[in-house]
């Protein structure tokens, strides 16, 4: 058995689209291209990014070779690590993690694409892969001679130029993974033990839902699928709209602290089951996917909890301790992505409903310390009269005289990172400021209010508080 690779396509899977167009700046700017576009250029170029690789485009990337006869190969290296630059801020979000975990499980990452060597060597070293598998131009005396050396590293040219690598570095094809968004690249998908389809074009996708190759998606996590690279939960947003939940009025305010990119972690307070439903709205605003952290019993239940993954929410155990769904957090954030949840946890019950303070865990102050993204605070007020704990379902069918759901969006959160609960209670401190007057006056609720914080809808007796400490009771 031999050592184990992961190697990774260039155009459409390590990048969000075709690297061509900054290759070809980056030639311009050392002067081995004329600065004059060519007619068509940018519409060949977006062709690309939409429907992937065609024969014809190929065909035209073989002949480039001749192209760049009598080119000193210095100056196109020179150009490799100018487009580096620019091509390093254009990897996918969630590529660097899985890049980390390959290297963690001590395989070798190796680049395999078309393009040549010389011109992607430098982006290959920047993300700190150990090899690259690419065409390269034949060379005499300094400059390119218009022939290639080698394989046309593409479709089973590259299968032939990564089975040549592997010999050589005595890995094993059988046990080691290949990601790619291209048709093309069926042969070598297929020649390796875990092929991984990435952003695949149509006719890929096709072959990987027949053979049963996982399909991924670099630019959001693991798990979230895509149809022509959009994602469910952006359908969602599009249609989300507050008239579309006649059950209920909404007064909604300062979305506008929502950044429109980047990460930011959204917190709220806790009041009905209703709360995601009443957030989403708030976010369909700005029209960015977010990921909610939930609870397993959500993500566990038949036919839900499969939506709830697809749409990218992250399943918390509380019961287990582990720190797995704050690293999937943090992997969302580092990508770039808006991630929400709950401090206080779970729906206070009892007098704790009616609360003044908001009490909340440490969750949200340790992922801004982790990441540094920054903690927006959103007040909620209302979401109980809609779905109340102590119900199963929300009442829809009050559409006469529907209860009016206040969420107001706030500035973030001034965290200082030095205590977790500091920072804690700042953020909760945020959240209650947003909360209207009568939010903030204690009170002695009636017995009635006290049922609905229950989910049985009735106030628990000490027989009942005696039975839950028994051992094998809920």
């Amino acid at each position: 058995m031999g050592r184990e690779a992961a190697f990774f396509d260039l155009d459409r899977t390590l990048l969000r689209g075709a690297s061509g167009p900054v290759i070809g700046d980056a030639l311009k700017q050392v002067g081995l291209m004329s600065e004059r576009r060519i007619p068509g250029e940018a519409f060949v170029y977006r062709l690309f990014d939409v429907i992937g690789e065609s024969r014809p485009t190929m065909q035209l990337a073989r002949q480039a070779a001749r192209f760049a006869q009598g080119w000193a190969r210095d100056q196109a290296q020179e150009a490799g690590r100018i487009a580096a630059d620019t091509l390093a801020d254009r990897v996918q979000p969630f590529a660097a993690p899985l890049i980390e975990q390959h290297h963690a499980a001590g395989r070798q990452v190796v680049l395999a694409t078309t393009t040549p060597y010389d011109l992607v060597k430098p982006l290959a070293d920047a993300l700190g892969l150990d090899a690259v598998v690419a065409t390269r131009y034949g060379e005499r005396e300094g400059k390119y001679d218009g022939t290639i050396a080698g394989e046309f590293v593409w479709g089973k040219g590259k299968l032939r130029a990564v089975q040549e690598w592997a010999r050589e570095h005595d890995v094993s094809m059988s046990d080691s993974y290949a990601y790619s968004d291209s048709w093309y690249d069926a042969p070598l998908l297929s020649a390796v033990g875990h092929p991984h389809a990435v952003n695949p074009d149509p006719r890929l996708m096709l072959r990987a839902a027949l053979q049963r190759w996982p399909i991924l998606h670099l630019d959001v996590p693991g798990g979230i699928p895509k149809l022509l690279g959009i994602e469910p939960q952006q359908v969602l947003l599009a249609s989300a709209h507050p008239l579309l939940v006649p059950y209920a009025r909404f007064d909604i305010d300062g979305t506008d602290h929502i950044p429109e990119t980047g990460a930011a972690i959204l917190v709220g307070n806790h009041r009905s089951y209703f709360d995601p439903m009443a957030m989403g709205l708030a976010l369909a605003r700005r029209g960015r996917p977010v990921r909610f952290l939930g609870k397993k019993e959500v993500f566990d239940a038949p036919v839900v909890g499969t939506i709830a993954k697809a749409f990218g929410g992250i399943r918390v155990d509380r019961g287990t301790g582990s720190d797995e769904p704050l690293r999937a957090a943090a992997d969302a954030l580092r990508g770039g992505q808006l991630v929400a949840m709950m401090p206080q946890g779970t729906i206070p019950r009892g007098e704790a409903f009616f609360d003044p303070v908001l009490k909340g865990r440490w969750g949200a102050a340790r992922l801004a310390q982790m990441t540094g993204a920054s903690v927006i605070p959103v007040g909620m007020w209302g979401t109980e009269r809609v779905w109340p704990r102590s119900s199963r379902l929300p009442n829809v069918l009050n559409v006469t005289n529907p209860p009016l759901i206040t969420i107001r969006v706030g500035a973030p959160v001034a965290t200082a990172g030095k205590s977790l609960d500091a920072d804690t209670k700042r953020i909760m401190k945020s959240i209650a400021d947003l909360l209207p007057p009568e939010a903030h006056v204690k009170r002695t609720p009636t017995p009635q209010e006290l049922a609905l914080t229950y989910p049985s809808g009735k106030i628990p007796t000490d027989a009942d508080h005696e039975k839950s400490r028994r051992p094998g009771t809920d």
